[in-house]
Order: C-alpha cells, then structure tokens, then sequence
C-alpha cells in the first residue's frame, strides 16, 4: 500500500531552492520515491551538487541556474522542462528571499524586492507549471509560505509577511480555479528552519533563538529534512483529495498562542 500510494515513479517534479535547504531535501526525497527532477537555483555549485546526489538514486536529474524572479528566466526554465521531459506533475516552489526592515524606514524599490521575489516569481512559476498540468489534467504545485502570513512577528517583518500573506492567498485562489481541472495547490508555512540565514541572526542575536524556542512547544527548530514527508505526500496520489491546504510546519507554534507556556502550570 505504501508503494501505491507514494511511489513516484514516472514523474516529474520541478523544485526551485534546489541548492539548499528545504528545497534541497525536497529534491532528494522525491528522488527517493523514484520522481525525476529538474532543479533550480542560483547557486550554481551547490545545485550541482544536490543534482549529483539526486542522480545517485537512480533518476534523471537536469539542473539549471536560474533566477525564479525573473519572468523571462522562468520562461527558459520551462522551455527546458518541455524539451526535457515534456511534462510535469509536481511544482515545489521553494526559492525566495525576503529581508528585514522596520516599518518606517520601507521604500517602495525594498517593496518591490520582496514582493517580485515572494510572490510575483511564485505567480509566473505557478503559471507556467499550471498550464501544462491543466492541459494534461493532472497535477500538484506546493507554495512554501511562512507563519508570518498568519501571525505578525515584528522585528522588521512587514514585507516579508505581507508577501507571503500574498502567497497564501494565491494558493487558496489557484487551488479554487483549478481543482475541478485535476490541479491541486497547496502551501507549507514553516516557523524557524535552520538555515544559514537563521545561523547568522543568531550569531547577531544570541538572545533570539530562546525567543523562538519559548513559543515552539517541541522544542527544537526546524530542519530542512522536517519537510520531506509533507512534500512527498503533497506530490503524491496520497493527498489526491487534498487541496487548498495551508499546513504549518512549525512545531506546534502556531497552535501555542504568544500567551502560551511550555510544561508550567498556569
């Protein structure tokens, strides 16, 4: 049973953030279910090195360096795709940077940064992989979305959490238009997922992962492999009456309220 329902064997996934991180362990666990892969990213050494890996485990594996913001990049991406492989059934997106900044001190050229690299890039990639999985009547894009689209952090978040709110959004629309053609659209919202990015404001702050810590009831914070399962499944004929979802991954944070407490007594 677990086969049938896991096994993606004969398909083909697209995962941007391939270089990295979660986008990096999506790849290979699809790889593992037997999925061929196109990958990108714009660390070209890196994306090289999880295609090396991914190739291991037996499937075809096209890597391309490739910036998922930029329109016209993401159109030779999926010009590739076509000569490639000639279809696709799973689209993760996971590539995308935001940046921290207080509210006051926004410009619109920042605005635009994040937003052109949260959601319009998402938009366009979601697109392109949508039309082919529409005129082939089947298909599932996952969006990597964030916690911040649900609750306010602070510390500098209003861009970032305003894309990914966008994100969000997007998902529910996109999974409402094309269901009923065989597509489904669904999100992950990670808390805190170790990364370097994570390593360096922790470096800048050693108060600040206590402070994530306390509101993330398992204890611990992410790891980019937290996401392999979610990913398989979402790829996968397991979660074929599943979309529209917007899943946290985060340890239990969202459910703890920021008045909540760990193991004390009230």
């Amino acid at each position: 049973m677990t086969d049938r329902l896991f096994n993606l064997s004969g398909r083909v996934a697209v995962v941007s953030g391939a270089a990295s991180g979660m986008g990096r362990a999506t790849a290979l666990a699809l790889a593992e279910q037997g999925a061929d892969l196109l990958l990108a990213d714009l660390n070209a050494e890196r994306l090289q090195q999880t295609a090396q890996e991914a190739t291991t485990l037996g499937c075809k594996v096209v890597a391309v360096t490739c910036d998922v913001s930029n329109p016209e990049r993401i159109g030779e991406l999926f010009a590739t795709l076509d000569r490639e492989f000639g279809r696709v059934d799973f689209l993760a997106n996971i590539a995308g940077e935001g940046l921290l900044v207080r509210p006051e001190d926004v410009t619109a050229d920042q605005l635009q940064q994040v937003f052109q690299n949260l959601v319009f890039g998402r938009f366009r990639m979601c697109q392109e992989g949508g039309r082919r999985m529409l005129a082939a009547g089947r298909g599932s894009i996952l969006n990597i979305g964030s916690l911040a689209s649900q609750t306010a952090l602070g510390r500098g978040h209003i861009v970032y959490s305003m894309a990914m709110g966008a994100v969000v959004q997007m998902t529910r629309e996109l999974s409402t238009e094309w269901a009923s053609r065989g597509v489904r659209v669904n999100a992950i919202l990670p808390a805190q997922v170790d990364n370097p990015g994570i390593q360096k404001r922790i470096a800048a702050d050693p108060t600040i992962e206590q402070k994530w810590l306390s509101g993330i009831p398992i204890g611990r914070l992410g790891q980019p492999t937290d996401i392999q399962g979610l990913a398989v499944l979402l790829a996968s004929d397991a979660s074929s009456w599943i979309t529209g979802a917007i899943i946290p991954m985060d340890g239990g944070n969202l459910a703890m309220n920021a008045g909540g407490t760990i193991g004390k007594p009230a």
